[in-house]
């Protein structure tokens, strides 16, 4: 009995990597997941380079803003917010956003996420200027992506910045799509030398910038924070103990299952 369990589960995730590999299919779970599948999607779309959980600080509140991700490609760059709402959602007057869940219809209100979105565009130009980097007023401009299956509206025309679940999965790498105009074009008209020295230092500042750190579990799970510390057996914090976290960007633990199977825990920064 317990072999054809155990066969029937082969199957049924062999079954599903070759007949659903879908990027849009796989958000379903936790925050951090969406934007990491949301961060993939687009790099294949546009073949740009993505910097996710970017940790900026902000002038003016003395704290860290928190950027789910960046977007730059040839000439573009946005900021990319991602709500991964369930349920139905309606726009207030103040521009804040209520989700009431489908089965539980217990209302979430939510700050208006165009209008973080905005916030976070004006941090981190701030933030790049500070670092030597010369950008054109309002170079970068900023879209909330809602790539939940599950999302649902109430009658609201949502703002323009705004792209829906149904909008999300119909996107493609085309030059008339939904996403190009993002840029105004600053460097367009510019030498090619020009763009290209602009693009190498916009995007070394950007890996070099302040992020939270990622937990990457095997089968294409995540999970954004702080690590603070190892906790477990003696003998292996004492191995992990002399290891330095600004000379460290990958950290990779593997242990081995009963099964036999390996279970894979990547931390990187």
């Amino acid at each position: 009995m317990w072999l054809e369990i155990i066969c029937g589960l082969i199957v049924y995730r062999l079954f599903r990597r070759f007949f659903y590999d879908d990027d849009v299919l796989e958000v379903e779970t936790s925050d951090s997941n969406a934007i990491f599948s949301v961060a993939n999607r687009l790099e294949k779309l546009y073949s740009g380079k993505v910097y996710v959980g970017l940790h900026i600080p902000d002038a003016d509140t003395g704290s860290r803003l928190n950027i789910d991700m960046v977007l730059v490609t040839k000439g573009e760059a946005a900021i990319i917010s991602v709500k991964n709402l369930a349920g139905f959602v309606s726009i207030s007057e103040d521009g804040s956003w209520t989700c009431e869940g489908v089965s539980s219809r217990r209302a979430e209100r939510h700050p208006n996420p165009v209008a973080e979105a905005k916030k976070q565009a004006s941090v981190l130009e701030s933030y790049l200027e500070q670092r030597g980097v010369a950008l054109p007023e309002g170079y970068f401009s900023y879209k909330v992506v809602i790539p939940n299956p599950k999302f649902r509206t109430i009658y609201n025309a949502f703002p323009s910045e705004v792209i829906t679940y149904d909008q999300w999965v119909q996107l493609k790498p085309e030059p008339k799509s939904m996403f190009s105009g993002w840029i105004k074009g600053a460097f367009r008209g510019g030498k090619k030398e020009m763009q290209e020295s602009f693009h190498q230092q916009l995007n070394f500042i950007l890996s070099t910038a302040p992020m939270w750190d990622r937990l990457e579990l095997k089968g294409n799970k995540y999970v954004l924070g702080e690590f603070l510390e190892f906790k477990g057996k003696q003998e292996d914090t004492l191995a992990l103990r002399n290891i330095k976290r600004s000379k460290v960007s990958r950290l990779i633990i593997q242990k081995t299952s009963m099964l036999g199977l390996d279970m894979l825990v990547q931390f990187l920064r």
